[in-house]
């Protein structure tokens, strides 16, 4: 069986991210997003929200499953028994910071493949961190740019 490991913070998961899920879906016989805990990034959702919006976002994906993780992506892929790494790249920003990351997994632990995904134009310029910003503002555009569970749990944080 050929399991992924697509990880990331996901403070909140995008539409973005369930593309680049839902594709990695269909190069695999199953997938795991890992949320990361990131404490350090200071995350608006806490480890046990973010896990559970990315449940509630990719539940229609029968062969793909959410776990929550902390410490290093080559150890929880060592647990889980993943054997590739799914990454999405939206520019060349994305590029150079994933380039070293990969590099230091291969370093870390050389069996581990790391896969790239390019984002969709209408992706591309898409991140968790203008999702909040526009929630911030109170927006009601939010459900063009994230699942309709993700934009109720934003507007109730966001809340005036």
């Amino acid at each position: 069986m050929k399991r992924a490991l697509t990880p990331g913070t996901f403070d909140p998961i995008t539409s973005g991210h369930l593309d680049v899920i839902t594709r990695a879906a269909q190069l695999v016989d199953e997938v795991v997003v890992a949320v990361a805990a990131s404490q350090k990034k200071g995350p608006l959702f806490t480890l046990e929200e973010r896990t559970a919006l990315a449940r509630q976002a990719t539940a229609h994906l029968p062969n793909v499953r959410v776990e929550p993780f902390d410490g290093l992506l080559v150890d929880f892929a060592h647990e889980i028994g993943a054997s590739i790494v799914v990454k999405g790249l939206r520019a060349v920003t994305d590029f150079e910071y994933e380039f070293q990351q990969t590099a230091l997994n291969y370093q870390l632990s050389p069996e581990l493949e790391t896969v790239f995904i390019m984002s969709p134009p209408q992706y591309m310029y898409l991140s968790s961190s203008i999702v909040r910003e526009i929630a911030s503002m109170n927006d009601a555009k939010l459900d063009e740019f994230v699942p309709a569970c993700v934009a109720e749990a934003l507007r109730a944080k966001f809340a005036r």
